[in-house]
Formats: C-alpha cells, structure tokens, sequence
C-alpha cells in the first residue's frame, strides 16, 4: 500500500464534476483506490461516494492505493488533484 497527502485546490472543492473526472481517471486502475480525509473514507472510483465526503477546497486528503498498479494509479490520482480536476 502507497500513499501521499495531498490539498485539493479547487475553489468550490470536489462537487460533481471534478468527483466525475477524478473517478474517470481513477476506474482504469485495478488497484484500490480512497481518499481519506480523516473524518472519512471512500472510494475514489465512486462519484457518489466521492461527493459524499463533502470535501472542499483547502483540505488535506490522503491518497490510498493498494494493489498490482498502486504506484501507477497514486500518481495518476495525485496529479488530477494538483491540476484542479478540470476546473
């Protein structure tokens, strides 16, 4: 298992469409892929359960992976974050 905290920098945090392009970009990987920002923990694959984290701009999140392509699949998750997520 891999992981690194990151700070989600998007002004309105991670609503519905930067939850969508961080599930696109977290489904290819086989690894299991969550974001825990300490009060919780999901599953980075899921919209749903991403924008039910309520995560908003300014907080910091850890980046789990586990699995065959966690190192992949961490960095590919941590980039999309640090650029934004499209916004």
């Amino acid at each position: 298992m891999v992981s690194q905290t990151v700070t989600v920098t998007n002004p309105t945090g991670i609503h519905a469409r930067p939850a969508a392009t961080l599930a696109k970009v977290a489904a290819p990987f086989k690894s299991n892929i969550f974001l825990n920002t300490g009060a919780k923990k999901v599953q980075a694959k899921s919209v749903l359960n991403l924008m039910s984290a309520a995560i908003k701009c300014g907080t910091e999140i850890v980046v789990e992976c586990d699995g065959e392509d966690e190192a992949d699949a961490l960095k590919a998750v941590v980039e999309a974050i640090e650029s934004g997520l499209g916004e």
